[in-house]
């Protein structure tokens, strides 16, 4: 059960960061748009890492 969570966690971390950080770095957008783009990725992140810190507390 752990190792599904965890793999699961990590698809989402992996489509987060392809989906997320490129286009923080090829967008052709402004430096504003890139900047949006990067807290909203930056959230994400920090909201999955909460996500997987309540989900690791349950299992345990």
């Amino acid at each position: 059960m752990k190792g599904l969570v965890y793999t699961g966690f990590g698809v989402m971390y992996a489509l987060v960061s392809f989906f997320g950080l490129g286009p923080v770095l090829f967008a052709d957008g402004t430096v504003s748009e890139r900047i949006l783009t990067l807290v909203v990725v930056l959230l994400i992140y920090v909201l999955l890492t909460l996500g997987l810190l309540l989900v690791r507390r349950r299992l345990s």
